[in-house]
């Protein structure tokens, strides 16, 4: 069973009224377990965390939108103040700019969004950013208030303030409009955000999803949202479930996270094997240096895993596409360790993997290929620059003549394994055209990772 959090909705709307015990129920059973009903006024503020209080798969935040930010006064902060103490309340919002309708004059909203931002980092509580044609103003008033936790809710922004909101640490929130036939613009960016930033909401009663487009949207409609954000990732809806509830698990403080490193994690079709987090490279643009998690995956290891934790972990390796030996470090480093296994897998009729930084061969000061004939179906090898000089820069391998090894590995891995890729991260500096001309001279497949984008 699937497990989602509706990020932002508005229970205490009136469209509710009537049914919400039903919309409740019928949010649990789609998989919504966790709703966030947000303030956006003083009464709604009030109404959510009394929500909150009488169910237990409701969370509150309290705010002012910008539409009343003309309203706003010591008054009000003073109740946004103290309910935001109450047990159950996660952020500060929804709150923010709106230069779309100006339903309260600009230079008001800006003193207003500041000093509720101000309030939040008193408080120590996350934002709900509410931002509508407003993009310069919003980023300058967050950067200046030194927030580092947040969210950009129903984001109908471009890439680039995607980026710069990411670069101060706020999540991406994606809803209804992200299933409507003609949001490319926003499917696109929604494709690209890289998982540890990207969350999913209905702002419920608004912003119906598709199929139910132009009716009372409801935390159940999420399920829609989630969907299509699975398609446009390549991703199954179990993994873009998993990732934004990790994210708005961490970003809230709801719930709890497993804190043991996960050795055995499931993606798409594919289980991968997470054997060890050393690795001979410390690559600029590798994810384990700034998260613990990969497609809502927790892959920090306390201690490395033996044989038998693998196998239970695995149980039947026939009932995934492949069995892939990758993680957090470099599976090569427990080169007996893959053996053994990988030997098991294929005895029990699975298809194995490995992802490698090629240095196999380095490490183990031998041809370790011929060892992993027979027992290995297809080797992925970062390549990851199209010459010496930019590989130390960009990889920073811990051993020397690195780059030199990596050719030579592709060359052996040729002769003995079914199989072989030769993967390249598109960061700046990386020559692609060069790394493709190497990969099509040594005879092997070539892939482009994106970026920012992992598993």
């Amino acid at each position: 069973m699937i497990e989602l959090i509706d990020t932002h909705c508005h229970l205490d709307m009136p469209q509710f009224k009537d049914d919400l015990l039903d919309v409740i129920v019928r949010a649990d059973s789609a998989g919504v377990k966790t709703i966030i009903t947000v303030g956006a006024d003083e009464e709604s503020s009030e109404k959510a965390v009394e929500l909150a209080k009488t169910h237990e798969s409701i969370y509150a935040s309290v705010g002012l939108h910008p539409h009343d930010a003309k309203e706003f006064n010591k008054n009000t902060e003073d109740l946004l103040k103290r309910l935001a103490k109450e047990e159950k309340v996660v952020a500060i919002g929804e709150i923010g700019l709106d230069y779309h309708y100006n339903h309260s004059p600009k230079k008001t909203q800006q003193k207003v969004f500041s000093r509720l931002l101000s309030l939040a980092k008193e408080l120590d509580l996350p934002v709900i950013i509410h931002s509508r044609e407003a993009k310069a103003d919003t980023l300058k008033l967050i950067k200046d208030s030194g927030i580092t936790r947040g969210v950009m809710h129903c984001f109908s922004g471009d890439i680039d303030m995607a980026e710069q909101a990411m670069a101060m640490g706020f999540y991406i929130s994606f809803a209804g409009p992200v299933t409507f036939k003609n949001a490319k613009r926003l499917q696109e960016i929604a494709k690209t955000i890289p998982d540890e930033y990207i969350l999913i909401e209905t702002d419920a009663p608004y912003l119906t999803p598709a199929p139910y487009r132009g009716k009372r949207n409801e935390p159940s409609y999420l399920l829609h949202t989630a969907k299509q954000v699975a398609t446009l990732r390549g991703v199954k809806l179990e993994d873009i479930a998993r990732i934004t509830t990790v994210n708005a698990k961490r970003l809230f403080g709801i719930g709890s996270l497993p804190e043991e490193g996960t050795i055995a994690y499931k993606i798409r079709d594919s289980l991968y094997l997470n054997i060890t987090n050393r690795c001979t490279n410390a690559c600029t643009f590798c994810v384990r240096f700034h998260t613990d998690y990969v497609k809502g995956h927790n892959l920090r290891l306390k201690k490395e895993p033996d044989i038998e934790e693998l196998k239970e972990a695995i149980g039947n390796p026939t009932e995934f596409k492949e069995v892939v030996f990758c993680g957090y470090g470099e599976p090569l480093l427990r080169l007996e360790l893959v053996k053994t296994l990988a030997k098991w897998i294929k005895d029990k009729g699975g298809r194995v993997r490995i992802n490698t930084n090629g240095h196999g061969n380095l490490i183990h000061e031998r041809n370790i290929l011929p060892e992993l004939r027979g027992i290995v179906d297809s080797i992925s090898i970062s390549m990851d620059a199209h010459d010496e000089k930019t590989y130390n820069s960009i990889c920073k391998p811990l051993v020397k003549n690195a780059f030199k090894a990596v050719i030579d590995f592709i060359k052996e891995a040729k002769i003995y394994i079914p199989e072989v890729t030769v993967t390249v991260v598109d960061v700046e500096g990386v020559d692609i055209e060069s790394c493709k001309r190497i990969a099509s001279e040594l005879g092997v497949n070539f892939r482009l990772r994106k970026f920012n984008i992992v598993g």
